[in-house]
């Protein structure tokens, strides 16, 4: 599966894959529109890209998208539901329902903490839903639990 880095023209790919995130269930609580709309979600991606983001998106070979994951420094007057500080970036990943299942994921965030290395990036920090099973992903490769917000728990990873 190809992975090449996620530049401007991903914008809409990557607001795609913001509402898989917030809809991770199968049910559709949100929309992209939705999204946009609401500050804390917009955060993630308004003016996408700035300096300090970076991350991977994920194609077929004959092009079609697979998913993305993305990561971004945020302040502390607007923090992410995952924020640990603003040195650290926040991530977020989704892949399409129609490729879920085959790795995917793993190779997105593998790509990603690769990329952060390489931006001499030290900590990765995450939020993830209660019963999300994405946690056995994040869990396996090294993130580590460091508070709550709601109903999810922040994860902070240490390079």
């Amino acid at each position: 599966m190809p992975l090449r880095p996620a530049t401007a023209r991903d914008a809409a790919l990557l607001w795609n894959v913001l509402l898989e995130a917030y809809n991770w269930t199968g049910e559709q609580r949100f929309t992209v529109e939705r999204l946009a709309a609401d500050p804390h979600a917009a955060r993630y991606l308004s003016g996408w890209p700035r300096e300090d983001d970076f991350g991977v998106v994920a194609e077929t070979e004959t092009g079609e998208p697979v998913g993305a994951a993305w990561a971004r420094r945020l302040p502390e007057d607007a923090p992410g539901y995952g924020f640990v500080a603003p040195d650290v970036p926040e991530l977020t990943l989704a892949v399409l329902p129609a490729h879920r299942g085959r790795g995917h994921g793993r190779a997105l965030m593998a790509a990603l903490i690769r990329s952060a290395a390489d931006r001499s990036t030290t900590r990765l920090s995450l939020s993830v839903e209660d019963g999300n099973p994405a946690v056995h992903l994040y869990t396996s490769l090294g993130f580590t639990p460091v508070g709550r917000n709601g109903g999810s728990d922040t994860m902070l990873l240490t390079l």
